[in-house]
């Protein structure tokens, strides 16, 4: 898979974990539209690559995404509500498309997550911050709606009083409140001792997130996927169609033959090499 050009950065570890960088650090991480152009490719790649086995997500330059690019956000005020619309829902679903995804996703937050950026972590299906990262969702004190479905997502994530209180407010948490608030599962790295330390907690971070990745990479395929599915879709909406659900799904695993390597595996006492089969 190569690198994309502008402003999103794709690489990938020999463990099959797919690392998207957002990479336009003079604006925070702005979803610019080269940013978007390159991240519909990116993801369409890797829906169509079996040997992508997770997606890690994060910016560079010390912020996640400081949301939606808002010189185009505002950049046609005739337009009429149709043209707007027409305008947003393609951009939402082009990020929201890593929702989608059959392998796991890793949203690795290390500086600010806003807006639109906030969503796109909302939408991996895990989130870790680092002590310096920070999560606000302020729509209304910009004078809109809330967009990217973080009326949905934030509720799903953290709770209907969690989602009240950060997009009424539009109030920024920092990484302890994050925590708290169970926007994201962990805080990863020590205190932010200053700049003389800055680089070495960088790569602390990073190192922390990777190998979370690679633990979500490392599992096998299709039960990952059958996974996902019931974690996502509401097929376990209740506890007899939790049941019924996983009375289908497991067996269907239990007929691959990555079921025999992971027990192999275990037995040896030695990693799985699954193959999605």
């Amino acid at each position: 898979m190569a690198d994309t050009p502008t402003h999103l950065r794709v690489s990938r570890t020999d463990s099959g974990v797919v690392i998207l960088t957002l990479d336009y650090p003079e604006r925070r991480n702005a979803m610019s539209a080269a940013m978007t152009e390159a991240w519909a490719r990116a993801v369409a790649e890797i829906r169509a690559d079996p040997s992508a086995r997770a997606v890690l997500v994060t910016g560079a330059g010390g912020a996640f995404c400081s949301g939606g690019d808002t010189g185009w956000i505002g950049g046609d005020p005739d337009a009429t509500v149709a043209q707007l619309r027409h305008k947003m829902l393609p951009f939402y679903r082009t990020w929201l498309a890593i929702r989608d995804l059959e392998i796991p996703t890793l949203a690795a937050i290390d500086g600010a997550a806003v807006g639109a950026g906030a969503a796109v972590a909302l939408a991996c299906d895990v989130r870790v911050a680092s002590p310096r990262a920070s999560f606000s969702v302020p729509f209304l004190r910009l004078g809109i709606h809330p967009g990217m479905a973080t009326t949905f997502l934030l509720r799903e994530v953290a709770g209907v009083a969690v989602a009240r209180d950060l997009l009424l407010t539009g109030r920024r948490v920092g990484s302890a409140d994050m925590l708290r608030m169970g926007i994201v599962t962990e805080v990863l790295g020590g205190e932010d001792d200053g700049e003389a330390d800055r680089g070495e907690a960088d790569a602390g971070f990073a190192a922390a997130a990777l190998h979370r990745a690679e633990l979500m990479a490392a599992g096998a395929p299709i039960a990952t996927a059958l996974t996902k599915v019931a974690l996502r879709s509401g097929a376990a909406r209740s506890f007899d169609e939790a049941l019924d659900w996983e009375s289908l799904a497991q067996p269907i695993t239990m007929a691959t033959d990555d079921l025999h390597e992971g027990l192999a595996a275990q037995r040896e006492r030695r990693p799985a090499r699954f193959l999605g089969r």
